[in-house]
Protein backbone atom coordinates (compact mmCIF):
# COMPACT_ATOMS: atom_id res chain seq x y z
CA UNK A 1 0.00 0.00 0.00
CA UNK A 2 1.32 3.44 -1.26
CA UNK A 3 2.21 6.21 1.60
CA UNK A 4 -1.08 8.20 0.07
CA UNK A 5 -3.25 5.11 0.90
CA UNK A 6 -2.24 4.05 4.18
CA UNK A 7 -2.88 7.79 5.04
CA UNK A 8 -6.35 7.39 3.67
CA UNK A 9 -7.00 4.64 5.36
CA UNK A 10 -6.08 5.97 9.05
CA UNK A 11 -8.32 9.06 8.00
CA UNK A 12 -11.25 6.92 7.61
CA UNK A 13 -10.23 4.73 10.44
CA UNK A 14 -10.04 7.89 13.16
CA UNK A 15 -12.92 9.09 11.20
CA UNK A 16 -15.40 6.49 11.70
CA UNK A 17 -13.96 5.91 15.78
CA UNK A 18 -14.73 8.99 16.52
CA UNK A 19 -17.79 9.12 14.96
CA UNK A 20 -18.80 5.99 17.58
CA UNK A 21 -17.34 7.85 20.47
CA UNK A 22 -19.46 10.41 19.72
CA UNK A 23 -22.72 8.44 19.00
CA UNK A 24 -22.25 5.74 21.64
CA UNK A 25 -25.23 7.82 23.32
CA UNK A 26 -27.84 7.40 20.30
CA UNK A 27 -27.32 3.36 20.79
CA UNK A 28 -28.33 3.46 24.43
CA UNK A 29 -31.55 6.06 23.64
CA UNK A 30 -32.35 3.44 21.07
CA UNK A 31 -32.23 0.90 23.33
CA UNK A 32 -34.03 2.25 26.04
CA UNK A 33 -37.06 3.64 23.76
CA UNK A 34 -37.17 -0.49 22.13
CA UNK A 35 -36.93 -1.65 25.77
CA UNK A 36 -39.95 0.25 27.12
CA UNK A 37 -41.86 -1.75 24.42
CA UNK A 38 -40.71 -5.42 25.01
CA UNK A 39 -40.96 -8.02 27.69
CA UNK A 40 -38.88 -8.22 30.31
CA UNK A 41 -36.61 -11.22 29.45
CA UNK A 42 -34.60 -8.75 27.51
CA UNK A 43 -32.28 -6.65 29.20
CA UNK A 44 -31.27 -3.58 28.16
CA UNK A 45 -26.91 -4.60 28.09
CA UNK A 46 -28.05 -7.13 25.55
CA UNK A 47 -29.60 -4.62 23.42
CA UNK A 48 -26.80 -1.96 23.44
CA UNK A 49 -24.26 -4.21 23.07
CA UNK A 50 -26.41 -5.32 19.71
CA UNK A 51 -26.63 -1.56 18.75
CA UNK A 52 -22.89 -1.00 18.97
CA UNK A 53 -22.36 -3.33 16.42
CA UNK A 54 -24.85 -1.81 14.22
CA UNK A 55 -23.01 1.89 15.34
CA UNK A 56 -19.43 0.21 14.02
CA UNK A 57 -20.88 -0.64 10.50
CA UNK A 58 -22.44 2.79 10.08
CA UNK A 59 -19.49 4.15 10.61
CA UNK A 60 -17.53 2.18 8.52
CA UNK A 61 -20.20 2.66 5.60
CA UNK A 62 -20.82 5.96 6.05
CA UNK A 63 -20.78 8.40 3.32
CA UNK A 64 -20.92 12.05 3.96
CA UNK A 65 -21.74 13.13 0.58
CA UNK A 66 -24.53 11.20 -0.28
CA UNK A 67 -26.79 13.92 1.76
CA UNK A 68 -28.17 12.46 4.51
CA UNK A 69 -27.01 12.54 8.35
CA UNK A 70 -24.80 10.61 10.12
CA UNK A 71 -27.30 10.24 12.65
CA UNK A 72 -30.11 9.65 10.79
CA UNK A 73 -27.77 6.79 8.72
CA UNK A 74 -26.88 4.79 12.26
CA UNK A 75 -30.28 5.05 14.19
CA UNK A 76 -31.39 2.85 11.03
CA UNK A 77 -28.68 0.11 11.41
CA UNK A 78 -28.12 0.55 15.06
CA UNK A 79 -32.06 -0.37 15.61
CA UNK A 80 -31.84 -2.84 12.77
CA UNK A 81 -28.91 -4.49 14.78
CA UNK A 82 -31.07 -4.72 17.56
CA UNK A 83 -34.24 -5.80 16.21
CA UNK A 84 -32.11 -9.01 14.47
CA UNK A 85 -30.82 -9.31 18.20
CA UNK A 86 -34.34 -10.19 19.20
CA UNK A 87 -35.15 -12.19 16.39
CA UNK A 88 -32.46 -14.49 16.97
CA UNK A 89 -33.39 -14.28 20.45
CA UNK A 90 -36.52 -15.96 19.40
CA UNK A 91 -38.67 -15.11 22.71
CA UNK A 92 -41.98 -14.76 20.82
CA UNK A 93 -44.48 -17.35 22.08
CA UNK A 94 -45.87 -19.06 18.78
CA UNK A 95 -49.61 -18.25 19.94
CA UNK A 96 -48.61 -14.51 19.44
CA UNK A 97 -48.09 -15.99 15.48
CA UNK A 98 -50.90 -18.08 15.96
CA UNK A 99 -53.04 -15.56 17.05
CA UNK A 100 -52.19 -12.39 15.16
CA UNK A 101 -52.36 -14.82 11.66
CA UNK A 102 -56.26 -15.46 13.04
CA UNK A 103 -56.98 -12.69 13.74
CA UNK A 104 -55.86 -10.97 10.35
CA UNK A 105 -57.47 -13.42 8.24
CA UNK A 106 -60.70 -13.17 10.29
CA UNK A 107 -60.56 -9.27 9.91
CA UNK A 108 -59.99 -9.54 6.02
CA UNK A 109 -62.78 -12.55 5.83
CA UNK A 110 -64.99 -9.72 7.53
CA UNK A 111 -64.51 -6.77 5.62
CA UNK A 112 -64.51 -8.69 2.53
CA UNK A 113 -68.09 -9.83 3.16
CA UNK A 114 -69.68 -6.38 4.83
CA UNK A 115 -67.71 -4.02 2.36
CA UNK A 116 -66.39 -2.29 5.96
CA UNK A 117 -64.17 -2.23 8.90
CA UNK A 118 -64.35 -5.14 10.98
CA UNK A 119 -65.92 -4.60 14.72
CA UNK A 120 -64.65 -6.36 17.68
CA UNK A 121 -67.74 -9.03 18.06
CA UNK A 122 -67.96 -9.61 14.33
CA UNK A 123 -64.28 -10.50 14.49
CA UNK A 124 -64.78 -12.80 17.93
CA UNK A 125 -67.73 -14.46 16.08
CA UNK A 126 -65.15 -15.48 12.74
CA UNK A 127 -62.97 -16.54 15.11
CA UNK A 128 -66.05 -18.20 17.31
CA UNK A 129 -64.47 -17.21 20.78
CA UNK A 130 -66.24 -15.27 22.97
CA UNK A 131 -65.70 -10.48 22.88
CA UNK A 132 -63.19 -11.24 26.28
CA UNK A 133 -61.32 -14.75 24.36
CA UNK A 134 -60.73 -12.78 21.94
CA UNK A 135 -59.33 -9.69 23.53
CA UNK A 136 -57.42 -12.18 25.74
CA UNK A 137 -56.30 -12.89 22.25
CA UNK A 138 -55.30 -9.34 21.32
CA UNK A 139 -53.54 -9.32 24.49
CA UNK A 140 -51.39 -12.23 23.89
CA UNK A 141 -50.65 -10.45 19.84
CA UNK A 142 -49.98 -7.14 21.94
CA UNK A 143 -46.41 -9.51 23.71
CA UNK A 144 -45.28 -9.58 19.82
CA UNK A 145 -45.09 -5.76 19.78
CA UNK A 146 -41.82 -5.37 18.25
CA UNK A 147 -42.39 -7.82 15.64
CA UNK A 148 -45.08 -5.50 14.39
CA UNK A 149 -42.97 -2.31 14.55
CA UNK A 150 -40.88 -3.62 12.43
CA UNK A 151 -43.37 -4.77 9.90
CA UNK A 152 -44.78 -0.89 10.72
CA UNK A 153 -41.45 0.55 9.89
CA UNK A 154 -39.30 -1.39 7.44
CA UNK A 155 -40.54 0.30 4.84
CA UNK A 156 -39.66 3.66 5.88
CA UNK A 157 -35.92 2.45 6.91
CA UNK A 158 -35.50 1.15 3.60
CA UNK A 159 -36.17 4.58 2.05
CA UNK A 160 -34.17 6.38 4.46
CA UNK A 161 -31.26 3.99 3.67
CA UNK A 162 -31.65 4.61 -0.28
CA UNK A 163 -29.36 7.93 0.54
CA UNK A 164 -26.48 5.31 1.00
CA UNK A 165 -27.52 2.28 -0.77
CA UNK A 166 -29.26 3.42 -3.73
CA UNK A 167 -31.60 0.64 -5.25
CA UNK A 168 -32.24 0.19 -8.64
CA UNK A 169 -34.78 1.34 -10.38
CA UNK A 170 -37.40 -1.16 -9.68
CA UNK A 171 -36.64 -1.57 -6.26
CA UNK A 172 -36.78 1.76 -5.63
CA UNK A 173 -40.78 2.35 -7.28
CA UNK A 174 -41.33 -0.74 -5.42
CA UNK A 175 -40.57 0.83 -1.86
CA UNK A 176 -42.00 4.33 -2.99
CA UNK A 177 -45.43 2.58 -3.93
CA UNK A 178 -45.48 0.51 -1.29
CA UNK A 179 -45.52 3.49 0.99
CA UNK A 180 -47.77 5.19 -0.46
CA UNK A 181 -50.42 2.25 0.36
CA UNK A 182 -49.52 2.03 3.80
CA UNK A 183 -50.36 5.76 4.08
CA UNK A 184 -53.27 4.83 2.38
CA UNK A 185 -54.30 2.18 4.43
CA UNK A 186 -53.32 3.96 7.98
CA UNK A 187 -55.70 6.64 6.70
CA UNK A 188 -58.71 4.25 6.13
CA UNK A 189 -58.00 2.74 9.88
CA UNK A 190 -61.05 3.27 12.80
CA UNK A 191 -60.44 6.56 13.58
CA UNK A 192 -59.35 5.49 17.53
CA UNK A 193 -56.72 3.00 15.47
CA UNK A 194 -55.42 5.50 13.86
CA UNK A 195 -55.04 8.55 16.34
CA UNK A 196 -53.23 5.25 18.89
CA UNK A 197 -50.53 4.88 16.03
CA UNK A 198 -50.20 8.37 15.56
CA UNK A 199 -49.52 8.71 19.18
CA UNK A 200 -47.54 5.97 19.66
CA UNK A 201 -45.29 6.19 16.56
CA UNK A 202 -45.21 10.23 15.83
CA UNK A 203 -45.41 11.23 18.69
CA UNK A 204 -43.71 8.29 20.62
CA UNK A 205 -46.02 8.29 23.65
CA UNK A 206 -46.43 5.20 26.21
CA UNK A 207 -49.52 3.09 26.53
CA UNK A 208 -49.85 4.67 29.78
CA UNK A 209 -49.86 8.02 28.16
CA UNK A 210 -52.21 7.39 25.39
CA UNK A 211 -54.51 5.62 27.47
CA UNK A 212 -54.70 9.15 29.80
CA UNK A 213 -55.10 11.06 26.46
CA UNK A 214 -58.03 8.69 25.26
CA UNK A 215 -59.28 8.41 28.88
CA UNK A 216 -58.96 3.97 28.46
CA UNK A 217 -56.46 1.80 30.30
CA UNK A 218 -53.18 0.85 29.69
CA UNK A 219 -54.75 -3.01 28.40
CA UNK A 220 -57.11 -1.40 26.14
CA UNK A 221 -54.71 1.08 24.25
CA UNK A 222 -52.15 -2.14 24.01
CA UNK A 223 -55.55 -3.97 22.44
CA UNK A 224 -56.19 -1.19 19.83
CA UNK A 225 -52.64 -1.21 18.69
CA UNK A 226 -52.55 -5.03 18.19
CA UNK A 227 -55.84 -4.63 16.69
CA UNK A 228 -54.75 -1.72 14.08
CA UNK A 229 -51.53 -3.21 13.65
CA UNK A 230 -52.97 -6.87 12.00
CA UNK A 231 -55.75 -5.10 10.15
CA UNK A 232 -52.97 -3.13 8.28
CA UNK A 233 -51.34 -6.29 8.11
CA UNK A 234 -54.73 -7.80 6.32
CA UNK A 235 -55.14 -4.74 4.15
CA UNK A 236 -51.04 -5.25 3.41
CA UNK A 237 -50.79 -9.50 2.76
CA UNK A 238 -50.27 -8.89 -0.70
CA UNK A 239 -46.79 -6.74 0.00
CA UNK A 240 -45.87 -10.10 3.12
CA UNK A 241 -46.61 -12.17 0.12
Amino acid sequence: MSGVNKALAYTRQQGSHQLVERHAGLVRRIAQHLLARLPDSVLLDDLVQSGMVGLLEAARNFDGSKGASFETFAGIRIRGAMLDEIRRGDWVPRSVHRNGRQIAEAMAAVQRREGRHAQDREVAAELGVSLEQYHAMLADVSNGRILEIEEFESGIDAQADISQHPAGPFEGMARERFLRVLADSIKTLPEREALVLSLYYDEELNLKEIGQVLEVSESRVSQIHSQAMLRLKSRLRDWQN
